[in-house]
């Protein structure tokens, strides 16, 4: 059982629920699309994104159309859902923090690159009604 398993059942035990990517209330608490801006800097101009909580990142992507498949593959094991909105968006639950909010920017971008696509920027949301 993987640690954001163990998470969940922790939480749903103690009545809470767990975050899930259609959860209900979600609002976007956090924007990083300045390609020159530190995601800690994103992190930490955002009041309304609560650190102790889980979130669900969305990096927005412009993919070709012939490479979704591929980018789905890619994603899929490490818990990434692709989804198509007005672009691409890779979703996942998850804790929120410079370091790993870099690495993901960082893999997200090599992805888009390397399927002949662009990395756009990322959000973040958690549900704000509560």
């Amino acid at each position: 059982m993987g640690l954001l398993s163990r998470w969940r059942d922790r939480r749903a035990r103690r009545g809470v629920p767990a975050l899930e990517i259609d959860s209900p209330g979600l609002a976007v608490v956090v924007e990083a699309f300045d390609i020159a801006e530190a995601d800690s800097a994103a992190l930490a101009r955002s009041p309304r994104w609560r650190p102790d909580e889980p979130a669900v990142l969305r990096h927005h992507l412009e993919l070709p159309s012939d490479q979704v498949e591929r980018a789905r593959e890619l994603l899929a094991p490490d818990g990434w859902e692709l989804r198509h909105g007005e672009r691409w968006h890779a979703l996942r639950v998850q804790r929120l923090d410079a370091l790993h909010c870099a690495q993901e920017r960082a893999r997200m971008a090599g992805l888009a690159q390397r399927l002949g696509g662009d990395w756009i920027g990322w959000d973040a949301l958690q549900v704000t009604q509560r």
